[in-house]
């Protein structure tokens, strides 16, 4: 690979041609950030767009870490620079929204730690189910006096209701699988050794089924159940405006001191960390 070539962190396991596995690898953390933007765009106009496809599963290839929060290195202007998606809206809140109304199922397999983006992007999918033993689901922005951007107040509050989403975006704290599973936040917990199996099995079936039948489905639930865009978009706005907030800035330079995105205790006890930050 040349230095010019963009490193692959998303990568396409076609199954078969109606059911692919979306896997994100990005060692050691799968920090998400704006390099990873256009990889999970091409992803997601694949799933608009492709006439054979019918379930994608997205899971990790980074042993305990999902996908994990936003990557505070680049400066904040490469993100805000980007130009807005399809649906009017800068590119993840965008992309999201559009993993939610593509006419193909989506299924978050969870194994490992979805932090901020990671649960960000659960959310917007269609199912998610989680290992027992190895899950840890967070919205940790509050902690770093962060603002989450990618709509969990919103899918979250619908999800599992105002006081447990109160409870999860105002506390920070890490969420394991049979809690997550207790309060609706996945599916289903299953022990580890059998979640995979019970995806691709689930996967698998959705995938003999007539495309134009689940599309259809997805619409009419859709209709019932999907934030609008002008409910999620001023999200991302306040996610913005509270990273360039004193208060965020210092309390993410306490995290990099400590070894945020560098350390592995750090990024796997994120919610410990934030709870030491000074005030």
């Amino acid at each position: 690979m040349n230095s010019g070539t963009p490193k692959q962190l998303i990568r396409i396991e076609q199954r078969n041609p109606a059911y692919w596995r979306v896997i994100f690898d990005n060692p050691p953390f799968n920090i998400f950030g704006p390099e990873s933007m256009p990889q999970l765009n091409l992803v997601v106009n694949a799933l608009e767009t492709d006439s054979k496809l019918k379930v994608v599963v997205f899971e990790s290839a980074v042993p305990d870490f999902f996908l994990t929060h936003y990557d505070f290195v680049p400066p904040l202007e490469a993100t805000t620079s980007m130009p807005p998606g399809p649906t009017g809206m800068p590119p993840l809140p965008d992309m999201l929204a559009r993993i939610g109304r593509a006419p193909v199922v989506s299924i978050a397999m969870i194994q490992g730690r979805a932090t901020g983006v990671g649960s960000e992007l659960a959310l917007a999918s269609d199912m998610r189910f989680a290992s027992r033993e190895k899950a840890l689901l967070s919205q940790w922005e509050v902690g770093a006096a962060l603002v989450p951007g990618g709509g969990p107040m919103y899918r979250l509050s619908r999800l599992i209701g105002r006081g447990r989403a109160l409870e999860v975006l105002t506390s920070g704290n890490d969420i394991g699988g049979e809690l997550a599973e207790r309060y609706g936040y996945v599916n289903r917990a299953f022990p580890d050794a059998e979640l995979d199996a019970f995806v691709d099995t689930l996967a698998l079936r959705i995938s003999t089924f007539d495309k134009e039948a689940l599309a259809a489905i997805k619409h009419q639930v859709n209709a019932a159940t999907l934030p609008r865009d002008a409910d999620v978009a001023p999200e991302w706005d306040a996610f913005i405006a509270s990273v360039g907030r004193p208060q965020a800035q210092e309390k993410i330079a306490q995290l990099m001191q400590m070894g945020l995105q560098k350390n592995h205790d750090v990024e796997a006890r994120l919610g410990y960390y934030t709870g030491t930050l000074s005030h």
